[in-house]
């Protein structure tokens, strides 16, 4: 049976209003007051897209680069970019480069807790910012690629391609980060106090792209999006994608859940949306601004894209024991709209919530979106494949 609905828009129609310069866009966290005053139905007659963001370290980065070839010529089986070990195991002069690899020479945990001062992440945001990478690479050698090794310094304008993958971004919620035992603890949630000295949460909440959409109607395979400050796409769903997260009656997932595998051209990427990350006693990342337009399709959508953050949920989990022990129990349930005001009530205690994304740039991302199709700069792409909805046989396939 087809759900039947009052309003119904096209991703055509509302295409065409931007062009025509008549499209209404608002932003996530706007889209919240239009809705309480005017009503799901009227707020999506009146509203044709939502645009969300959110920047915050994304481990699961990365990017394709062809470096050129040289002469004589080369078929690299070992490469590094400024000293951080790049995997050549693709094509001759293809490489990929990881986020969280480290620089070889780093020491890592030895002294501890490590600072690790550079990697993957680095590398991308100075190629970004159009800085020299110097490059090394090695090879065997072969009759048709005779060369064995090459060294020269590199940049976005002087390489043939860059591409941005990242083949888990986007989380949809996350947990909220504490530390039960005796001693300082260091993960890739933050430094935990002991004795839950604070909690440490990754998320923008309210303006978080798939918490927008949390049955996934509107993103899926094509769907264009803000990525490091150009244009990107979801490719596919990410790994570790669980849609079948349990949720709310409104549809929220209470704990991780849908994840977005995301590409684009890093050449018009900027390097104040893609920021290499250094967290103490852990390891790199990559900082990823990302954001994505919701089509207001129907009154369903735009009810979902006015989540607050009073009304999303995440679970308190116990990263000194609990989580490097593969133990999942949560401490308990706690709003966003807590975790933003700068302290929870935990154990009958107040702790100190620390947001690893920033709110500042998330808002940012939301209003340059919306801006680029208010200016006629961006329109829509309606995916081929929406991201799978899963079930409680954990079906997630297309």
């Amino acid at each position: 049976m087809v759900k039947k609905y009052k309003i119904n828009k096209t991703y055509q129609e509302i295409n065409e209003k931007i062009k025509s310069g008549k499209v209404v866009v608002v932003t996530a966290e706007e889209i919240i007051d239009i809705v309480k005053q005017e009503g799901a139905v009227e707020a999506a007659r009146h509203v044709d897209v939502v645009t969300t963001g959110t920047f915050s370290p994304m481990c699961s980065s990365g990017a394709f680069i062809n470096f050129g070839q040289s002469v004589p010529g080369i078929r690299a089986s070992k490469v590094w970019l400024n000293k951080v070990p790049a995997y050549a195991g693709l094509a001759a002069v293809d490489c990929f480069i990881g986020a969280t690899e480290l620089c070889e020479d780093d020491p890592l945990n030895k002294v501890y807790p490590g600072e690790f001062k550079y990697g993957g992440g680095h590398v991308i945001q100075e190629l970004t910012a159009k800085k020299k990478v110097h490059l090394k690479a090695e090879s065997y050698g072969t009759s048709c690629y005779p060369n064995e090794m090459i060294e020269k310094d590199i940049t976005l304008r002087t390489i043939p391609n860059a591409v941005l993958c990242n083949p888990r971004n986007g989380y949809q919620n996350y947990n909220c980060a504490v530390n039960l035992t005796k001693k300082t603890v260091y993960t890739y949630m933050g430094t935990l106090k002991p004795k839950a000295g604070n909690a440490n949460y990754c998320s923008a909440g309210q303006l978080s792209p798939l918490l927008n959409d949390p049955y996934y109607k509107t993103i899926g395979l094509g769907t264009r999006i803000f990525l490091g400050g150009a244009t990107g796409y979801v490719t596919w769903h990410g790994t570790q994608h669980n849609p079948s997260a349990k949720r709310t009656k409104a549809g929220v997932p209470v704990s991780p859940a849908g994840t977005i595998c995301v590409m684009g051209d890093l050449k018009k990427m900027s390097p104040k949306w893609l920021v290499g990350v250094s967290l103490q006693g852990y390891g790199c990342s990559l900082a990823v601004g990302l954001g994505i337009p919701i089509p207001i399709l129907n009154e369903a959508i735009v009810k979902h894209t006015a989540v607050s953050d009073e009304e999303i949920f995440t679970q308190i989990v116990d990263y000194g024991y609990d989580y490097p022990n593969g133990i999942s129990k949560s401490y308990g349930q706690v709003s966003y709209a807590e975790l933003k005001s700068g302290s929870i009530k935990f154990k009958g205690e107040i702790v100190q919530s620390v947001p690893l994304s920033s709110m500042v740039k998330a808002r940012e991302i939301a209003e340059m979106l919306k801006n680029w199709i208010s200016e006629e700069k961006f329109t829509l792409c309606e995916p081929h494949f929406t991201l799978p909805k899963g079930s409680h046989k954990n079906d997630f396939t297309f």
